[in-house]
């Protein structure tokens, strides 16, 4: 009896890892860097895609551009150029922003967790957003009215049991990351099809 009850209780915490209330939902985006001044630095990485740990330069671009860069793994120089990052890869240059397996971001579609937490191709929106003083009503309603697909991963030891990112496109303007749009929810509660 004792087994089965351990078992049993296993199996329901495993469960519970992919579905239900205490999940944090981190938005990440797409650096733009008309959005960005200040010092800048020189950038070296890959030409193209099918590259890893280049030597080419890249180009001068804000520093505060280039750290946006490192931290959401994207960012636009100009009409139809990004620069995007990963730890796998460095810096290279694309015609779009890029999810760890190559393909395309979608905003308000493409999501990224741990893959032992939720594979690719999983699918969930955001039922709801958590306490209710913790995000911005506006933003908290554009968030579940998206559907979300696993189509990303973290950066290995940057995810967790629990999270998940949801990809919300180009940031919208200077100091995005001090805007209501840039949010974590805590405790939110997630519906998975």
């Amino acid at each position: 009896m004792i087994r089965f009850v351990l078992v049993l209780c296993l199996a329901l915490s495993s469960c519970s890892a992919s579905s239900g209330d205490g999940w944090t939902v981190t938005v990440y985006y797409t650096a733009v860097a008309s959005f960005h001044d200040g010092a800048t630095e020189r950038v070296t990485g890959c030409p193209r895609l099918e590259c890893s740990s280049g030597t080419d330069d890249l180009g001068t671009y804000p520093s505060s551009f280039v750290r946006a860069v490192r931290d959401e793994g994207t960012g636009r120089i100009d009409a139809g150029r990004y620069l995007n990052w990963s730890v796998d890869v460095g810096f290279w240059l694309d015609s779009a922003p890029r999810d760890s397996a190559g393909g395309v971001l979608e905003p308000w579609r493409s999501a990224a967790a741990d893959a032992d937490v939720l594979g690719a191709g999983k699918q969930f929106t955001i039922a709801s957003c958590g306490p209710a003083d913790d995000v911005a009503a506006e933003v908290c309603d554009r968030l579940r009215e998206a559907r979300w697909i696993i189509r990303d991963e973290f950066t290995p030891g940057l995810g967790g049991d629990r999270h998940v990112d949801v990809y919300i496109g180009e940031e919208t303007g200077p100091a995005f990351t001090e805007s209501e749009w840039y949010t974590t929810l805590e405790n939110a509660r997630l519906t998975f099809s």
